[in-house]
């Protein structure tokens, strides 16, 4: 009587065998996990501070690279020709005019000075709003004299989710 046994294939293991331990802090902080990639949609917008503070990829302002996350963040400021500039990207994506393989996840906007937004500018932001998701960062006065340090600014913990930064 003849059984056939079903074997798996032979693995063989040259050199030494690596057991994973515990991964170092150092490998997991918030700044160093690159989800996506911030871009600006004009000079000044804060890309490189946000990308600091929130982690991921800065583009300045440029389109994201083959091996830049495809995961897209826009940045404008909220001045009106920052919002400008946001709504012609937003635009570029509408047309296809931006790289493919790229997905838009939001605008990001950052406050171009302390306070309320004036009611022409505020009214602007309600139809970006309406058409992409809109994360808005606070005036940080810390990080106009180049303090990055600490926490992302109280209101921006849906902004630091996706990123990977803690609050």
């Amino acid at each position: 009587m003849r059984t056939s046994m079903r074997q798996g294939p032979e693995i063989w293991i040259r050199g030494p065998v690596y057991t994973p331990g515990p991964v170092p802090p150092s490998a997991t902080t918030p700044r160093t996990l690159r989800h996506r990639s911030w871009v600006g949609t004009h000079g000044g917008a804060g890309v490189t501070t946000l990308a600091e503070v929130y982690g991921g990829h800065d583009c300045g302002r440029g389109w994201p690279g083959p091996a830049d996350p495809p995961s897209v963040l826009l940045v404008a400021r909220t001045h009106a020709a920052g919002l400008a500039a946001a709504v012609r990207a937003l635009d570029a994506f509408r047309h296809g005019e931006a790289p493919p393989g790229l997905a838009l996840d939001g605008v990001v906007l950052v406050a171009d000075a302390p306070g309320r937004l004036p009611r022409p500018l505020a009214q602007r932001v309600r139809l970006l709003e309406a058409a992409v998701d809109v994360h808005r960062v606070p005036w940080v006065p810390a990080w106009r004299l180049g303090d990055l340090g600490g926490s992302p600014p109280r209101g921006t913990e849906a902004l630091a989710r996706p990123t990977g930064a803690e609050q």
